[in-house]
């Protein structure tokens, strides 16, 4: 373990970037939890609905965990929560869109949800403690969820014909933007790791990412191989934000996320 730091404790220059990483986190959970639960009753079974609300529920709950602790980085957290346009957030931009079909909704499953495991897993010896604490229940609810992933994904790669296609299609729209999500090999990325906060980022980050993905990659042979040895380009790409778009999620989402219609009933 890390020596232990507040965020009072942070240099000016890692407060920011680490509150820029609390956010992206509570941010993609949020939206990831908002994909899994339009996915509810368009399910094609009856167990998969049902781990689709499993699943909506444990984001959304790791969302709000996250976005609590900005609060020690002097954010106003109900404003966060309730109060921004989309182009304000800061989520992966594989979450921008409703997936238009089930092999959609399984690549984020297996795919992005994975990268943010991934990504949390790395705050696990966190020298900012409330992060550390956080993870490690986190990650025991997130294994329920790889699990669905890989076992629908390897279902759909090895069914043949249509279904095998629509998957690997699937995986190839999303993998890059998700590789490129866990930035570059720059000095703000470097700062964070030197403060105990992560204990890796950038290019380790995202080789623990391909190696744990790498059986699923395998399934769709050669295109799988492609995307294992795709390089992201960083033209473009906001760190703060880990995106290259400047929009966000489709203002639908966004109006439902914050419960435009329900405002009346929101209580501190």
């Amino acid at each position: 373990m890390a020596t232990t730091v507040e965020a009072a404790g942070l240099t000016a220059a890692a407060r920011e970037a680490v509150r820029d990483l609390i956010l992206v986190l509570a941010d993609s959970k949020r939206l990831l939890g908002m994909r899994y639960g339009q996915w509810i009753l368009g399910a094609p079974e009856l167990e998969a609905a049902i781990a689709c609300a499993a699943m909506a529920q444990d984001e959304w709950g790791h969302a709000r965990q996250f976005y609590a602790l900005l609060k020690d980085f002097g954010e106003d957290v109900s404003a966060l929560e309730h109060g921004r346009e989309s182009h304000q957030y800061a989520s992966m931009e594989a979450l921008d869109a409703e997936p238009e079909d089930w092999f959609g909704l399984i690549a984020l499953n297996a795919l992005a949800d994975t990268a943010l495991s991934v990504q949390c897993e790395a705050l696990r010896g966190s020298s900012y403690m409330p992060l550390a604490q956080r993870v490690e229940k986190l990650l025991d609810e997130e294994r329920f969820h790889g699990a669905h992933g890989v076992a629908w994904f390897n279902r759909l790669a090895r069914s043949g014909g249509a279904a095998a296609e629509a998957m690997a299609v699937a995986a190839e729209a999303a993998l890059p933007g998700i590789l490129q999500w866990f930035g570059p090999d720059s000095e703000r990325a470097k700062l964070v790791v030197e403060a105990g906060v992560v204990d890796a980022a950038g290019s380790a980050l995202r080789e623990r990412y391909l190696e744990r993905i790498g059986g699923l990659l395998d399934e769709l042979g050669a295109r799988g191989a492609a995307l294992r040895s795709h390089t992201p380009s960083f033209d473009g790409f906001d760190e703060a934000r880990r995106r290259v778009s400047t929009t966000g999620p489709d203002a639908e989402t966004v109006a439902r996320i914050r419960g435009d219609k329900n405002r009346m009933f929101l209580v501190d």
